[in-house]
């Protein structure tokens, strides 16, 4: 997850056992960006420690690609935000020196807002950006893309409504100062929202509430949500307000499973959040920062993965059609990733992370860049006409 603004069956009952059972224990400011113009092609971005220079602000409505140069000394991510600060698309993990694509479908013309965050913090150097009117046709208007979205859809639905129980059941535990309990229960209760963490995330406004770490008080903000709760359970054992948390908690989740069962999505936006759940866990999960106080990291980077993999398969005919070879691969790759985590289980559930040595993390690590460079190909495949 970020730090601030901006899907796999349930664990199991086994899972809460096996937690307790498998060792271990517990402890810039906005600025211009760019020149106006609505020429064609793709819209290069030069995003340094400093900049965010967008060569044009200014696009017709239809498939926009976006081209991402770190040319600074810090890891970078770059977002294109709509209303309300919701994320319309974003490209995560941006290490200097690499350049990393964004394709977008913008049907709605409007306002927009383009963003780099250095660091991967803060509310980024912002620009407006200017969608104008076109004919351009909708990738959902092709029928099998249709049928992707509306695949992925109900199980964004699903999802939301798992969030939505588990959550309940947890909060009730913490309020009801079952410690042990709730702690089994913590990384279940965040599965559903691992796993569709990109159309949760996109809701910039309700994300660090619910899912930000504790560097968000650096930047001005309460520290509240699932991992306040991780620290009072596993750190410093729970608090006076412990239960005024977990009421805000659950009152957040309510709200934004609401908005996610409504929220439109596209075919774009299924095969960049495949990618985007994969930076997830490249910058979170497989670092040890994620729950860095109950160190249930595995279940976290299972729950992305299995995340990715459902976004894969809703548009596995678009794939099959267009380029077989590389859905081939992503499969192949999705696999090799597969035996790595479960290499680390143990029962239905995960040996903590920092039992892991830096051999392991290295290999998962691998297994996990492999296949983020395969699914970085989608979106290009989807956006082809």
């Amino acid at each position: 997850m970020r730090t601030a603004a901006p899907v796999h069956a349930l664990v199991g009952a086994a899972a809460l056992i096996a937690l307790t059972a498998c060792g271990g224990g517990g402890d810039a400011g906005k600025g211009a960006g760019g020149t106006d113009g609505s020429g064609g092609g793709a819209i290069t971005v030069k995003a340094s420690d400093t900049a965010c220079q967008v060569s044009r602000t200014s696009a017709a409505a239809g498939t926009v690609e976006f081209t991402v140069t770190n040319t600074g000394s810090q890891v970078n991510e770059f977002y294109l935000y709509g209303q309300g600060d919701q994320i319309v698309g974003e490209v995560e993990n941006i290490t200097p020196g690499l350049t990393r694509t964004l394709h977008v479908e913008l049907t709605e013309p409007g306002t927009y807002e383009t963003a780099c965050k250095p660091g991967m913090k803060g509310d980024g150097i912002r620009a407006s950006f200017r969608v104008t009117r076109s004919g351009a046709a909708s990738q959902g208007s092709d029928e099998s893309m249709a049928a992707a979205v509306t695949s992925y859809q109900k199980y964004v639905s699903s999802q939301a409504d798992e969030l939505l129980e588990e959550t309940t059941r947890f909060v009730a535990l913490v309020k009801a100062g079952k410690v042990e309990e709730a702690k089994q229960l913590y990384p279940v209760a965040r599965g559903p929202w691992e796993r569709i963490e990109p159309v949760a995330e996109s809701f910039g406004d309700l994300d660090p509430k619910i899912d930000g770490r504790e560097d968000v008080i650096d930047e001005g903000m309460a520290f509240t949500g699932y991992h306040r709760l991780e620290k009072d359970l596993w750190k410093t054992g729970l608090q006076p307000d412990s239960g005024k948390v977990a009421d805000q908690l659950l009152a957040d989740v309510t709200e934004i499973v609401a908005r996610a069962k409504k929220v439109q999505l596209n075919p774009l936006q299924l095969a960049n959040g495949s990618k985007a759940l994969l930076d997830e866990v490249a910058t979170g999960k497989v670092t040890g920062e994620e729950e860095r106080y109950s160190h249930t990291d595995l279940y976290d980077f299972d729950e992305n993965v299995a995340g990715s993999k459902a976004a894969i398969d809703a548009l596995r005919p678009v794939l099959q059609a267009r380029k077989p070879a590389l859905l081939a691969q992503v499969d192949a790759r999705f696999a090799a990733l597969g035996k790595e985590l479960d290499a680390h289980r143990c029962g239905d559930g995960f040996v903590p992370y920092t039992d892991l040595t830096p051999a392991q993390v290295k290999e998962l690590s691998v297994a996990l860049d492999a296949l983020s460079e395969s699914v970085a190909q989608v979106p290009g495949v989807v956006a082809a006409t």
